[in-house]
Order: structure tokens, then C-alpha cells, then sequence
């Protein structure tokens, strides 16, 4: 990876966190002080701590991401330290495909004139958990990579003792 590649990558990275913590600083501000410029309703409240937490699930993503960038640019992407960021990774995803079915169950009784709406919204928490899936595949060619390079290691060594 090159280095204009990683430096653009923990750009967007740093802007996405900075970005998310400050919505999440004035979401608490707002719900602490009730200084709510809307009419305060209980379904908004739901959608705010839904938000929160939803932010929460992109901020661990984020910082998964970040290690495995550094990891790359060090060459120790293909071991078993890499798994544990790879699993923060999916679990964020999943934690955001359940968020996002939160926020359809909050918004479906608004819907019922139109259900559609809800069912499209609903598609779409599926296709994050698809997203999640992809992701697990990777983590599966990342764990057969890993057992290759420790094969590979492993035959290098006794080829060392051959010589």
C-alpha cells in the first residue's frame, strides 16, 4: 500500500471520527440540557439514542480500519494479531445492521399508510448484514493466507537446516 494511499485512508478516517464524535457531543448535549429545538417527542429521543450508538458502531469500525492500515505498512498484516480488528470490523457492521433495525421499528408506526417504506428499510438492515458477510469472507481468505505464511515459514526453516 502506498503511501499516499494510507495517508488519504487515515484522512478520511480522522475526518469520519472527528465527525462522529461531534455529533455525538451535541446529541448528549442536546438530550442532557432538553434544550431540543424540536417538540422534544418521544420517538425523537429514540432516534437520538439510536443515532448515538450508531455512531458508536462507525467509531469502532474507524479505529479497527486505522490498526489495520498500520499493520499493513508494517508488513504484519498476515497474522493472528490481524483477526482481532478484522472481528471489530464485523461486529461493527453488525451492531450497525441492528441499529438500523432499531430505527426501522421506530419509524414503522409513521408508516402505515405506506408500509413499503418499512419493508425497503428493512431490506436495507439486510443488506448491511451482507456487508458483514463479505467482510467474514475476507476474515476467512485472511486465515487461510495466515496458515500459508506460517506453512511457508515453516518449510523455510527446515530448508535452513538442510543447508
Amino acid at each position: 500500500m502506498g503511501k499516499l494511499t494510507v495517508r488519504a485512508l487515515r484522512a478520511v478516517l480522522m475526518l469520519v471520527l472527528v465527525g462522529t464524535v461531534l455529533v455525538q457531543v451535541l446529541m448528549v448535549w442536546v438530550l442532557a440540557t432538553g434544550s431540543d429545538p424540536e417538540d422534544g417527542s418521544a420517538t425523537l429521543t429514540a432516534m437520538r439514542v439510536i443515532t448515538i450508538l450508531g455512531l458508536v458502531s462507525v467509531q469502532v469500525a474507524v479505529v479497527c480500519v486505522w490498526r489495520l492500515v498500520a499493520m499493513v505498512r508494517r508488513g504484519t498484516v498476515f497474522s493472528h494479531a490481524a483477526f482481532r480488528y478484522v472481528d471489530g470490523v464485523i461486529g461493527s457492521i453488525v451492531a450497525a445492521a441492528l441499529v438500523w433495525f432499531a430505527v426501522t421499528a421506530v419509524n414503522a408506526p409513521g408508516q402505515r399508510e405506506d408500509p413499503g417504506v418499512t419493508v425497503v428499510m428493512a431490506g436495507i438492515g439486510v443488506a448491511i448484514l451482507g456487508v458483514a458477510l463479505v467482510v467474514l469472507v475476507l476474515r476467512m481468505l485472511l486465515t487461510q493466507a495466515v496458515a500459508l505464511d506460517v506453512e511457508a515459514a515453516r518449510m523455510q526453516a527446515e530448508l535452513d537446516e538442510v543447508i
